[in-house]
């Protein structure tokens, strides 16, 4: 018995240790189901969908049948302004929607899903534009519209800008033309200018921010020999299966740890585990750190929120940097999205964090598509003198395309112009102001709505428990304002945004919600919260639809 005993004690303290540490992964993983991929998965297999029919679509909330009534009779109107003024654009949409599954998914996922058969009938939604101008884009019926849409973040200094980027990008190499594999002596100055921005020695060119989320993951497993990242829950860092864990991916992540954002146990686990190759941060979660990037689709009770302390994720950067240097695990800064439009260098520059290798992608190409690596020398080689078949092979057709090294040379030396650099000087200041105008403007309306912001990215918020609120889109959609198919989820200015357009744009925002709030969209239900309104939801999820 007692060498039994004994047996038991040294086999409990050879797995301790892993037992131990895998204790405190779970414990550093986000709680809600954004941390665990698997159980995102098994969870989303289980949901069925079912639609609302039109008498439950409008007294979802438990509205009384007048309100209902105010509903239906502004949803009508909504229509007939949708069918009259925006006739060509939906017309073409419809048409490319046969052949463009995009449009499909997108057209299907503006709202929740309950309500978007319907939605879907009644507010078609153009998706073609034919010109810009200042910071407006024209529809197919001649309908000039403020553009919120930032073109998924690419738009930083308008689009007048970027036209003139690509034609003089083009011109310069228009001798070579699309020379693919050669490089255009252009390529010089894009690296020297990506090495002073980055402060790194070397720079690898993709086609996409997706791809170069790949490369630096993939080389940084290369050099650490080590398999396994950490991303942060919510954060979005492309569609590649290994960044993306949860609902939306068809396998889940195999190497991949989802922990919590600005949380001392994801360092912990970070200082005590020896598999990981490297930490993938996205500084746009300083927005709304461990909540995905918000969405009308998602917006089921109006209990959204996003809050942004620089200090605070300022100080969480630095810390995350230091262990990663501890631990000798690569730290990847991915400015995809965010690259430019907080500084002229970047997050590196506005957080004062220098990351192991940092991504690039979007705005940088200058209006074309591209994504870029700079990292030292020490991670970014890819083959071994030593071990001829030790290879980190990455080659891609379109890599350094003449066209696109052109336009971003154009918008390198344009990004240190007194005329762009002067649209930095005092951005967070004013970018604050006219948030907190137009926030005034709301309250003094009476309207459930505020703005968060990080510097020219915005989120809508809402004050009051609703089941409607995903309505606000149709509503700005109706008085000029576009938005981008996630809805009120995701604002994005341009820096050459005036006081003036800024003005134009709070005015028709507070019409938008006005008009919403005359036809009952926001009537107060007693007793209604986002916990009675997540209750039901489950419910009826459990019966297959609406009780």
């Amino acid at each position: 018995m007692v060498g039994m005993a004994a047996t038991t004690l040294v086999g409990l303290a050879l797995v301790w240790p892993k037992v131990r540490a895998r204790l405190a992964l779970s414990r550093a993983k986000h709680r809600s189901l954004a941390g665990h991929s698997r159980m995102a998965k098994r969870v989303a297999s289980l949901i069925r969908g079912y639609a609302y029919s039109e008498a439950e679509f409008f007294t979802s909330d438990g509205a009384p049948p007048e309100v209902a009534e105010r509903r239906r009779a502004g949803m009508e109107r909504l229509s007939d302004l949708y069918r009259e003024r925006f006739a060509l654009s939906v017309a073409a949409t419809a048409q490319a929607r046969e052949s463009i599954s995009d449009l499909q998914f997108t057209g299907s996922y503006r709202v929740p899903f309950q309500y978007s058969p319907l939605v879907r009938s009644h507010l078609a939604t153009g998706a073609f534009v034919q010109a810009s101008r200042g910071v407006q884009v024209q529809d197919l019926d001649g309908n000039w519209f403020y553009d919120l849409t930032g073109s998924y973040g690419v738009n930083l200094l308008g689009y007048d800008f970027y036209k003139q980027t690509i034609a003089q990008g083009s011109a310069l190499v228009a001798e070579l033309g699309p020379v693919l594999g050669a490089l255009h002596p252009c390529v010089l100055d894009v690296v020297r200018g990506l090495r002073e921005i980055s402060g790194h020695q070397e720079v690898s060119f993709h086609m996409s921010g997706t791809e170069a989320v790949m490369q630096a993951v993939r080389v940084a497993r290369y050099q650490t020999g080590k398999r396994n990242l950490v991303r942060f829950a919510g954060a979005y860092n492309g569609w590649w299966e290994d960044v993306q864990p949860g609902p939306g991916n068809p396998l889940p992540p195999r190497d991949t740890y989802t922990l919590a954002d600005m949380s001392e146990r994801s360092l912990a686990v970070l200082r005590s585990r020896r598999d990981i190759a490297c930490v993938i941060v996205n500084p746009l979660q300083a927005l709304h750190p461990n909540k995905a990037a918000p969405g009308d689709s998602q917006l089921i009770d109006g209990s959204r929120q996003a809050a942004y302390d620089r200090a605070a994720y300022t100080a969480w950067l630095q810390q995350l940097r230091q262990v990663c240097t501890e631990r000798g695990i690569v730290f990847i800064l991915d400015e995809v999205f965010l690259g430019f439009r907080l500084a002229p260098g970047g997050a590196q520059e506005y957080f004062g964090v220098q990351a192991d290798l940092v991504i690039y992608g979007k705005t940088l190409g200058g209006g074309l598509p591209v994504g870029v690596v700079c990292g030292p020398a020490k991670l970014m080689k890819r083959f071994s003198a030593e071990r001829p078949a030790h290879l980190c092979f990455a080659r891609g057709t379109f890599n350094a395309h003449p066209y696109v090294m052109g336009a971003m040379k154009v918008f390198l030396d344009r990004l240190q112009t007194p005329e762009v650099q002067a649209l930095y000087q005092g951005q967070d200041e004013r970018w604050q102001r006219r948030i907190s105008r137009l926030n005034t403007q709301l309250s003094e309306a009476g309207l459930p709505l505020q703005i968060a912001h990080m510097s020219t990215v915005c989120t809508v918020l809402y004050s009051r428990p609703g089941r409607y609120h995903w309505m606000l889109q149709y509503y700005l959609r109706a008085e000029g304002v576009a938005l981008s198919w996630v809805g009120s989820g995701r604002l994005i200015f341009s820096l050459n945004y005036t006081d003036a357009d800024f003005d134009e744009v709070t005015r028709r925002f507070v019409a938008a919600g006005r008009a919403m709030q005359a036809d009952g969209w926001w009537h107060e239900v007693p007793g209604l919260s986002p916990q009675t309104i997540r209750r039901k939801i489950f419910k009826e999820m459990l019966a297959g639809g609406a009780a």
